[in-house]
């Protein structure tokens, strides 16, 4: 359409919305751009809640927007959705152009996550800084509460929301639809690994808004597990004051993002709910998507790469005051951004999910997000020489993040073993995850790290005196006089200890992952494990046998066309090749056990050894009475009888049915003739017992009875299948006319 003239706001957004249901995306984009060029602020203003709304949908889903979700690169609309919502196009030109002006959207509180939605209600200030000074409280009262948000947070908001609105929400997963996409982009945009952030397209002499309070003195930060609010400097807490410098004053953009995506995303569980929520009878708030998963994974490989990129020199650096003068902001937000931003709440989030996710293949989603972080190594950008995992040592400057991150490592480690020993491990995919985390785990130098890690939690308290958050000073700055070795054990039994009491509170119980019990807790999983590799190899035997005979049964039409499905009840992972990678991912997923518990071979083919045992005692008592042969068992005397009880039980019925079983399962005539032979009472006792006899079948006039009556379906036009049938038929109806005329036939 022509350059729009200029009209009142409300028929320019009727326009729009009558435009929306009539015009394709690609014109309506186009009109789109016009109209964020050529309007001012003023007037865009009243159109931008209706347009965030319009792409990403309403908060209550009923709304769906453009779908970004199900829109993939297939898709004709795919292109144009990502350039208009491009970091550097027309929606974030719309966002800046608004910033400028300093305009307020409101939320309402009911859509936040449930522990920030609960702080406020409460009228505790949330710990994230990204919600303080934004309450709005209308005359109506406190059940309208609502945050008053900025341009850019407000479409942030929105943007993430979408992820998680809950009559949208898909089950399933995809990595290349727009919004996947336009999260990678997003991330890379604004938490470049290269680089500083583009500067906005616009921007006004009084600064964007100003910054938020500080902290109320009456928020305690006493104890261990307090954040100490001074790790970032206060312009980059959020949006800058006016006379911020030029490279501080973008700086609050890359944090907004990263604050809206992980409280949005992650911060569903706090502290306290998460030790309800042991409890069975309570139900659990939010369940996430598997998605929903793979999009925090996305998160946390950029994250790593993000805080990865910081300068050499900013690494050795000490956090102390003097050292921010020559530390641009964006570099000082990489040193804290995992620790100070993502930890505690991805730490509760994977917590729920070890706990909550159904027993399925789709947990894979959830163990590469958790294995994703505890491998930051993976994600510098140094270019490496490619050797499997197990055969790389993890450096040891990586050792303070391992300690740092302890719980990551040995309390998700425990949650994943609880898991492993319920779940079905001759499925490849379950197998495969089992493997997964024994190969990353089994990295040289990472065990070693984790032992060191839970040695300095278990440290004495004796320089600890007090429990509170606290620089790490030199003597000259006020701090300790001790040596710097005591020093540097005293912040780090410091750190590791404020660390586990921040994730699962003062009074935990923390179990050792090396310690006894959990150990027996491995040693059971082994057992498993055997136990799931000898049921493997028993399907993949029956595979073999199954199909060698296939040839063979196809001519009476019972051959399968699909070898793979030879097992009865046996999933599709669970037959062919994938029972072969079975087999695989458990012997290697045995040893990187072994050796991450340092167990020889003497303990693992004892605990193979008393599993094999017990199993042979179960098909003992499944098995008649055998002895060994050279050439396998052999059914003794009492072997070949255990189960005539049950025989001579029909055989002595008065009934129709006693009278069928004296017919097939007792030899009259056999037991006259043997009455008449030189025979001992013991074996005249043991042919009077009824009996299975296939001797019948030995017979040559019987085998050339079968071959004609064969020949005659074939003339008659009946298939093998249909002869057996009439033949058993036939034989059992011949059976049943001697039971009941048999007597009158012989008195004849």
């Amino acid at each position: 359409m022509a350059a729009p003239t200029l009209q009142q706001p409300s028929f320019l957004l009727a326009n729009l919305k009558a435009d929306a249901t009539t015009k394709p995306l690609f014109q309506r984009c186009q009109d789109l751009v016009k109209i964020i060029d050529d309007y001012p602020a003023k007037e865009l203003h009243l159109i931008f809640p209706w347009l965030v709304e319009s792409v990403f949908g309403s908060l209550d889903g009923v709304i769906t927007g453009w779908n970004l979700r199900l829109l993939h690169s297939r898709s004709n609309e795919y292109n144009i959705a990502m350039d208009f919502l491009d970091p550097s196009g027309p929606m974030m030109k719309l966002v800046y152009k608004l910033q400028a002006e300093e305009y307020k959207y409101e939320i309402p509180v009911n859509y936040l996550p449930g522990p920030i939605k609960a702080s406020i209600q409460e009228g505790v200030l949330p710990d994230c800084p990204l919600f303080h000074n934004k309450l709005h409280f209308p005359l109506s009262g406190v059940l309208t509460l609502n945050l008053a948000l900025n341009p850019f947070e407000f479409y942030m908001f929105n943007f993430a929301y979408s992820l998680i609105t809950p009559k949208v929400r898909q089950h399933g997963s995809t990595t290349d639809n727009a919004y996947f996409v336009l999260v990678d982009t997003y991330l890379k945009y604004f938490l470049p690994t290269e680089g500083s952030v583009p500067p906005s397209p616009f921007s006004d002499s009084r600064g964007s808004v100003t910054a938020p309070s500080p902290r109320s003195p009456s928020v305690s930060f006493a104890g261990y597990g307090v954040h100490s609010p001074s790790l970032l400097k206060h312009h980059i807490f959020h949006q800058p004051s006016v006379n911020a410098d030029p490279a501080a004053q973008e700086i609050w953009r890359s944090e907004t993002l990263l604050q809206m995506f992980v409280e949005i995303w992650l911060h569903h569980y706090s502290l306290e709910m998460y030790q309800k929520l042991q409890s069975p009878q309570v139900k659990e708030p939010f369940s996430p998507t598997e998605e929903h998963v793979l999009v925090v994974r996305l998160l946390v490989k950029h994250l790593h790469a993000f805080s990865n990129s910081l300068k050499p020199e900013q690494l050795s650096s000490s956090p102390s005051a003097h050292s921010h003068a020559h530390t641009s902001p964006l570099e000082e937000f990489k040193r804290v951004v995992v620790q100070r931003f993502v930890q505690q709440k991805l730490y509760l989030f994977l917590q729920h999910c070890f706990g909550h996710w159904p027993l399925d293949a789709s947990f894979r989603a959830v163990l590469e997000t958790w294995l994703s972080y505890i491998q930051p190594w993976r994600y510098t950008g140094e270019k490496v020489n490619p050797q499997p995992d197990q055969n790389r040592t993890v450096p040891d400057k990586w050792a303070s993040f391992v300690q740092e991150n302890l719980l990551m490592y040995t309390k998700l480690f425990q949650g994943f073993l609880n898991r492993a020993v319920r779940t079905d491990l001759v499925n490849a995919k379950n197998a495969l995850m089992v493997f997964r985390v024994a190969k990353v785990f089994a990295q040289p130098n990472l065990a070693e790290m984790i032992q060191k890690g839970e040695q300095l939690f278990l440290e004495p308290e004796h320089v600890l005196h007090h429990r509170q958050p606290r620089g790490y000073l030199t003597p000259t700055q006020g701090g300790s006089y001790l040596s710097s070795r005591q020093r540097v054990v005293t912040d780090t039994v410091f750190r590791v200890k404020s660390h586990v009491y921040a994730l699962e509170g003062q009074d935990c119980q923390y179990k050792q992952m090396f310690g006894t019990e959990l150990r027996g807790a491995v040693l059971k999983l082994i057992q498993i494990i055997a136990q799931a590799r000898q049921t493997a190899k028993r399907i993949s035997d029956h595979s073999i046998e199954v199909a060698a005979n296939n040839s063979f049964l196809s001519w009476f039409g019972f051959g399968s066309s699909d070898l793979n499905n030879t097992f009865v009840g046996a999933e599709p992972e669970e037959t062919g090749e994938c029972v072969k990678k079975t087999h695989e991912f458990l012997d290697r997923a045995l040893d990187n056990l072994c050796q991450i518990f340092r167990l020889n071979s003497g303990q693992l083919n004892q605990l193979i050894s008393n599993l094999g045992s017990s199993q042979d005692e179960v098909n003992s008592k499944q098995l008649p009475d055998c002895i060994q042969g050279e050439n396998g068992l052999i059914l003794t005397d009492l072997g070949r009888r255990q189960y005539g009880g049950h025989m001579n039980a029909l055989c002595s019925r008065p009934d129709l049915l006693g009278r069928l079983g004296r017919h097939y399962l007792a030899n009259p005539d056999s037991a006259s003739r043997l009455r008449k032979s030189p025979t001992t009472r013991w074996t005249l006792q043991r042919h009077r017992q009824p009996r299975l006899s296939l001797r019948l079948l030995a017979s040559y006039r019987t085998l050339l009875m079968l071959v004609l009556l064969y020949l005659l379906g074939a003339l008659l036009s009946f298939g093998p299948v249909s002869c057996t049938l009439l033949i058993l038929f036939g034989g059992f109806l011949h059976g049943l006319l001697m039971t009941l005329f048999g007597d009158k036939l012989k008195s004849h």
